[in-house]
């Protein structure tokens, strides 16, 4: 059977796990979407079989830490899905941002953006309605768009402060 891996150049994982690549690690094979991998225990959990098979993949007392991780991922995934659905926004004409000049922003501060928003579990309206500005300025920062956009430097530090990130290069 053919592997899918992430972990490795040709199929060999090299004494790393084949979804997360975490080294140094005890491996187990797991089925994952019907690709049997050597995954570690941690990663044994996504198999077919729910990681059954290996290393004793049983928890204790953690129940509500799973149920605390299991509603952030189920949002993370809806923040994702959210964003497919979004179609493409074009700039506000008659904004004056020329009071709110963008600062040089840093490569890939689209990407950073729109990573930090979905770790956060938010769509876009919700983190508009969170700053006070139109969700299309942050479709637009997100997109790399921002200068195109008109955005003010106001909604880069804005962004900044809420995810926990930058983006202003300086």
């Amino acid at each position: 059977m053919a592997k899918y891996s992430t972990g490795g150049v040709g199929g060999d994982s090299g004494g790393a796990c084949e979804l997360c690549g975490a080294e140094d690690r005890s491996l187990e094979t797991a089925t994952v979407a019907g690709a049997e991998l050597q995954v570690c225990s941690e990663c044994a959990r996504h198999g077919d079989d729910g990681g059954s098979s290996g290393s004793g993949g049983a928890t204790s007392g953690g129940d509500g830490r799973e149920e605390t991780n299991r509603r952030k991922k189920a949002a993370q995934n809806m923040a994702k899905l959210d964003d497919a659905q979004k179609v493409n926004s074009d700039w506000q004409e008659d904004t004056e941002y020329e009071e709110d000049p963008l600062p040089y922003l840093v490569r890939g501060y689209g990407d950073r953006a729109e990573q930090a928003r979905q770790d956060a579990g938010l769509q876009t309206d919700e983190l508009a309605e969170e700053l006070g500005v139109d969700e299309e300025d942050i479709v637009a920062v997100e997109q790399g768009r921002a200068a195109r956009a008109g955005v003010g430097g106001s909604l880069i530090e804005a962004l900044e402060d809420e995810l926990g990130i930058e983006l202003a290069d300086e």
